[in-house]
Parts: C-alpha cells; sequence; structure tokens
C-alpha cells in the first residue's frame, strides 16, 4: 500500500490550494490622495510624483512604487514602497529607510504635512 507524504515534505509547486500572498499596492484611492497632496504641497516644495513599476530583486511580481520630487534636487528625494502591510518611506537621496508606516496616507504626510489627517483605511 502506498504511503501518503506528510504535508512538510511535498514541494511548495505542489500545493494546489487558492492561497494568495497579502501585500499592498497603489490602488486608485492613492492616486487620488496623492494628486490632491500633490496640489496641496506645491507651495512647500513638492514639484511633482511618479508612480512607477519594479520588479525588485528578480520578482515575477510588478511592485508598485511612488517617487516624490522636491524643488532642491533634480533627482527623486523619496520613495515610497509597499512593504507587506506597511508602506516604506525611503530617502532616496541619501539612500536611508525614514519609517514604516501603516498608511499610504501616513508615509506621505511624513514628507510634507500638507493635508489634514482624518480617518484613514489601512490599505
Amino acid at each position: 500500500m502506498p504511503q501518503a507524504l506528510p504535508v512538510f515534505d511535498q514541494e511548495p509547486s505542489s500545493f494546489h490550494g487558492n492561497v494568495i500572498p497579502l501585500r499592498f499596492s497603489v490602488l486608485p484611492r492613492h492616486r487620488e490622495y496623492l494628486s490632491r497632496w500633490l496640489d496641496a504641497g506645491s507651495c512647500m516644495g513638492i514639484c511633482d510624483a511618479d508612480i512607477a513599476l519594479d520588479n525588485h530583486a528578480g520578482q515575477k511580481d510588478m511592485i508598485a512604487h511612488v517617487l516624490i520630487w522636491v524643488r532642491e534636487n533634480a533627482d527623486p528625494a523619496y520613495m515610497i514602497r509597499p512593504k507587506g502591510l506597511r508602506w516604506v518611506l525611503i530617502d532616496q537621496i541619501r539612500e536611508h529607510e525614514l519609517g514604516v508606516y501603516a498608511s499610504f496616507e501616513l508615509a506621505l504626510h511624513r514628507v510634507r504635512p500638507v493635508l489634514p489627517l482624518k480617518s484613514i483605511a489601512a490599505a
């Protein structure tokens, strides 16, 4: 009689479940908030922002991140990217992580607090 292999001995590719990794991405509501934030921040030196796709470290999935330009520099000054269930704010010029935030809006608020923070959904 054949013996069944324990679950922990099987290769990951042999599983056929419907498990989807939970990871944030830039959603339409983030784009709308970013647009309002850019308008409000123009008087405080925010020049532009771009939502770009990044195939980081050879992953199959493209991860969207936001690059932010300020008037003091021609290169992007900040990057906001999803990391699991959080948003990471990176100082692009110094290549330094500034913080990890529970929401996209909080990360933008850390760059320039130009919009009032209200009750914000976590995604």
